[in-house]
């Protein structure tokens, strides 16, 4: 599928980046050209500790940031495929810097759309969150944002055999910044701060984040937003897996946060289907009936609603701790 392709991915040096770099190399190894797009020189360096362009030719480090759209341009020179993962995504620091937050997370996904129509890209790929289904903080509010632009696009690239399509999903394990890392500093504090008791979230490990990515290069036809079928964990669950001994402090929802999340509301009910291991919301203008077709998916039902605090799978403690020694330290121990 991506032998002898070119991609790019903004965000390159993240938790997802890294993670979907490795994939890459394990799953392609014919592949032209991995072009890692961040504006983190430091991060840049260390990533090629790993992933030197002496071991991995085909890589290439280029400094530009998403909210630099001529720079932008002249990375995708040359490029089949862009994934888009660059944004500020933290919540407390959006709400206090909202501008820095609009300028990333929506000036650089239409600076992301305008590279691929001026430089005849095949493919891009957006990464959303859960966070942009009914926001009511300022980063889900730029992540809708983004998501609606990416489906807009559609309607300037012309004849151009273009598709954007968004992956929308939640919590990642141990990402940079996640409830999991926390959690593990402070285990040895005897006390863990959780914000509500009742406080639930959507569960899914990088591996499946870069696998659900690959899996819509090669499938999508465009215009969807995906939402993968995957777990939900109570907050409190993780802190009593990482650390049963401690003690459990009730902090209150920090500004911004959600009591639970949601990936699909009962509005976007009327135009998701599913089928297999995702959800696809489609925009109200196209045939839904090829789509159906082309997924072997079914329709939802009228009303339906995927969030977090009602979901049908639920991770318990047991399954927190194996999902933690296999995806974020395989060293851990309770």
């Amino acid at each position: 599928m991506l032998n002898h392709k070119s991609i790019l991915i903004t965000g390159g040096t993240g938790s997802f980046g890294r993670k979907f770099v490795e994939t890459i190399f394990n799953q392609y190894p014919n592949i032209k050209r991995l072009v890692v797009y961040s504006r983190d020189e430091l991060k840049q360096f260390e990533m090629a500790q790993t992933y030197s362009d002496t071991k991995y030719p085909q890589i290439r480090y280029f400094i530009g940031d998403v909210r630099d759209g001529e720079r932008l341009k002249r990375a995708c020179e040359g490029i089949d495929v862009i994934i888009h993962a660059a944004a500020l995504k933290q919540v407390p620091t959006a709400e206090l810097n909202p501008d820095e937050c609009i300028k990333t997370n929506i000036g650089g996904a239409q600076n992301v759309i305008n590279a691929a129509i001026s430089q005849n890209i095949k493919i891009v790929v957006a990464l959303s969150t859960d966070k942009a289904a009914a926001p009511i903080n300022l980063y889900g509010a730029t992540k809708l944002c983004s998501d609606k632009l990416f489906i807009a696009a559609h309607n300037v690239k012309g004849a151009r055999d273009l598709r954007f399509s968004v992956v929308r999903y939640g919590n990642v394990m141990g990402s940079r910044g996640s409830v999991i890392p926390f959690f593990m500093k402070k285990k040895g504090e005897g006390m863990i701060p959780v914000t509500h008791k009742e406080m639930t979230r959507f569960n899914i490990s990088l591996e499946e984040g870069v696998e659900m990515v690959l899996w819509v290069i090669e499938n999508a036809l465009g215009k969807e937003i995906f939402v993968p079928k995957i777990p939900s964990y109570k907050i409190e669950t993780v802190a009593k897996a990482i650390a049963p001994e401690a003690k459990i402090e009730y902090i209150g929802i920090r500004p911004g946060e959600k009591l639970h999340e949601e990936m699909i509301t009962e509005s976007d009910s009327y135009n998701t289907i599913e089928f297999d291991r995702y959800y696809a919301i489609l925009p109200s203008d196209i045939d839904k009936e090829m789509y159906i077709k082309h997924f072997h998916a079914r329709e939802v039902p009228q009303g339906f609603r995927y969030n977090s605090g009602t979901n049908s799978q639920w991770e318990t403690i047991e399954s927190m701790r194996e999902k933690i020694v296999k995806y974020v330290d395989k060293n851990f121990s309770v």
